[in-house]
């Protein structure tokens, strides 16, 4: 793999942990039960660069992950994999139900009124409490909340990244 687009990642090492070079994982996935499956994950280091990793070892303590892999005994040679982020091919990603959608693939979307009037671009998506927020950007570099809810984001089509909405009157001139 080349490209860190085809890449999912499951979570992120913040540090060493013993001295046979385990180390502990901060889990960046909502399906922690996919690591009793894994036997590799590929460590993506803050340049982008990245290697396939062979678990030896693996197990949850609290809520973070604490993993021993082949290669790495030491605590000077785990050392070398804090920060990275550990990662998946994101063809091997949970499948989802067909109403339901992972955030990065909705970020970069391109939302259009069922009228087909742009309104914008998908930055990120917001979880205040109730409805999930799509935080879109138009073309002016206003930011426009839009609830994820079914009476107002008629159709998702993640293959050609468009968000179709159907806004309240007034919703995109707050």
């Amino acid at each position: 793999m080349s490209d860190r687009e085809d890449l999912i990642v499951v979570a992120r090492i913040v540090k060493v942990r013993g001295l046979r070079g385990e180390v502990v994982a901060d889990l960046l996935t909502d399906f922690p039960d996919r690591f009793a499956e894994l036997s590799t994950l590929l460590a993506v280091s803050t340049n982008g660069s990245h290697r396939s990793l062979q678990i030896e070892e693996q197990w949850f303590h609290g809520d973070r992950l604490v993993v021993k892999f082949a290669g790495f005994d030491r605590i000077e040679e785990a050392t070398a994999l804090v920060g990275c982020d550990l990662a998946i091919p994101a063809d091997e990603r949970v499948k989802l139900p067909s109403d339901s959608y992972y955030e990065w693939e909705l970020r970069g979307c391109r939302v259009e009124t069922v009228a087909g009037a742009a309104v914008g671009q998908v930055k990120e998506i917001m979880h205040p409490g109730g409805a999930d927020l799509l935080d879109v950007i138009d073309a002016a570099g206003r930011e426009r909340l839009i609830p994820m809810v079914g009476e107002i984001v008629i159709e998702v089509d993640i293959e050609k990244k468009v968000i179709r909405i159907d806004p309240p009157e007034g919703l995109l001139e707050l």
